[in-house]
């Protein structure tokens, strides 16, 4: 897994539009007088959605300003977490799970269909600009490996071609249906449940 890509093409100016200022204000009014800079993730969350799914670095420093606490710690926030983009992702933002339940399942395979059809090597732009990939470590959705989140969204229990189709939706700007791919609910066992069938008897 590679080192968080920054920009090298940074905006000189940031700061949050009418909406998302309120919102902001909203968030901070949840904290204790004294406590607002516990509300960084969230204010790191609203930039990034504002900004086409990525921060740039005069958002983490308008942050910074916003909350009163030195740059350096919103900066530490917005690279450790792998949710925040310091770069331009694209309209679709393809992470696929490699830690082990997924690599076992075949993650490696979805990475090489990422390479084939979006680019070579992850953090860059497809061609259209429309998307780009990366992988991560693991995202909590292991019994439905492999799986890959695009956006806010999960798509689980995949194979190459399944991976192919759901990849070449996004390049056309489409959004593909989110969820299981092998028809499951939610983690329930393929042939339906196995366990508390008959509850009048549990």
């Amino acid at each position: 897994m590679s080192l968080k890509k920054i920009s090298k093409d940074q905006p000189e100016k940031f700061e949050f539009n009418l909406q998302n200022l309120e919102a902001a204000k909203r968030i901070l009014s949840n904290y204790p007088k004294g406590k607002e800079k516990s509300a960084v993730m969230a204010l790191l969350y609203i930039a990034q959605r504002q900004n086409n799914n990525w921060i740039p670095l005069s958002a983490v420093k308008y942050i910074a300003k916003f909350l009163n606490m030195p740059y350096i710690k919103v900066y530490e926030v917005a690279t450790f977490y792998s949710m925040y983009n310091l770069s331009p992702v694209g309209n679709f933002h393809v992470q696929i799970c490699t830690t082990t339940p997924c690599m076992i399942r075949g993650a490696y395979k979805i990475v090489d269909v990422c390479k084939k059809k979006i680019s070579e090597k992850e953090n860059v732009l497809s061609e259209n600009g429309n998307c780009s990939w990366t992988e991560v470590e693991c995202l909590g959705a292991c019994i439905n490996a492999p799986m890959m989140q695009i956006n806010n969204d999960y798509y689980e229990d995949l194979d190459i071609k399944q991976s192919e189709k759901i990849i070449d939706e996004v390049l056309m700007g489409k959004k593909p249906k989110p969820g299981s791919y092998r028809g499951r609910i939610n983690s329930e066992p393929e042939n339906n449940r196995k366990t508390l069938l008959d509850l009048k008897n549990a």
